[in-house]
């Protein structure tokens, strides 16, 4: 059995993992992708140290500092008495920190799937090379959208950035240098609700009506918390996200949760690896008082 069970390799796992390592736990950390929806970032800004890095490069530099190995394995549902199953095997841990961060929305359009990796993506950074010299759309009027748009304007020939708002919610800076990319046409007070093709995506159509021939959609709308495995342990939520106190604890004892996955207003990297270095500490806590009396 171990003393921890690190659930979530995003940076607020990954930063659990680091603290638990410096608190001497015997722990695991188990995530399907190695730094999470972070490493989608184009470029981080606001992570000090970093005048501006890639999610993908700082995602790296915090699983080196971590120096162990990530368990890449599905799991599939987690007992009372702390059972983890994943679609290989089983562990048991005395504490959980739950990470698993949040999943992509999506528009929700007939063929959205058909198309998926076949002209629609919600991941700039992974698929925007495929798209070179070719146009391309981004739906969305958040940080990631706008900066999606600007990573694009370097590689297609054409960026179309369409919001259902009549302005957008990201940075100001963002915002700015949207306005001076001559690559980019911002549609505002519109939405995409038909994508079209035979085997590919060949085209979208507008509420408007506006039909727009583009090779890529990007869809960059925001995130949902990925908490289903938290039902299985009666966790309370409040809109999906896990209510937490002060210490990263649930209502459960011996369960903490970290990052954009708990009720946390602040979604960011920076919040997220703070929440996690909490929640190791207070796992810690937990286990000397609870076992090693």
């Amino acid at each position: 059995m171990k003393d921890l069970i690190i659930i979530g390799a995003g940076p607020a796992g990954l930063t659990a993992g680091i603290y638990a390592k410096r608190y001497n736990l015997d722990f695991l950390v188990i995530g399907q992708t190695p730094g999470g929806t972070a490493i989608e970032a184009w470029q981080i800004e606001n992570y000090p140290g970093f005048k501006s890095i890639a999610g993908l490069d700082l995602m790296q530099k915090f699983q080196e500092q971590l120096g162990q190995k990530i368990i890449q394995e599905n799991i599939e549902k987690i007992t009372k008495d702390f059972l983890v199953y994943t679609d290989k095997n089983q562990y048991q841990g005395k504490t959980l920190i739950l990470a698993m961060g949040s999943k992509n929305r999506k528009l929700g359009l007939e063929n959205e799937e058909k198309f998926l990796g076949r002209g629609i993506s919600y991941c700039v950074t992974c698929d925007g090379p495929l798209f070179k010299d070719k146009i391309v759309a981004v739906v969305g009027g958040g940080n990631a959208a706008l900066t999606g748009a600007l990573e694009l304007a370097d590689i297609a020939k054409k960026v179309y950035l369409i919001h259902r708002r009549d302005e957008f919610r990201a940075d100001p800076i963002w915002q700015e240098k949207i306005k001076q990319n001559k690559k980019i046409e911002i549609i505002f007070n519109t939405r995409v609700v038909q994508v079209k093709g035979d085997k590919i995506l060949e085209k979208i159509i507008l509420d408007s009506s506006r039909e727009l021939e583009v090779s890529g959609l990007f869809i960059e709308i925001g995130t949902t918390p990925s908490s289903g495995l938290a039902q299985d342990l009666a966790i309370t939520l409040e809109n999906d996200f896990i209510v937490v106190d002060k210490n990263q604890a649930t209502n459960i004892p011996g369960v903490f949760a970290a990052g954009d996955i708990t009720n946390n207003p602040l979604k960011q990297i920076i919040s997220a690896c703070g929440q996690g270095a909490v929640a190791s500490f207070s796992a810690f806590q937990y286990v000397y008082a609870k076992h090693k009396n």
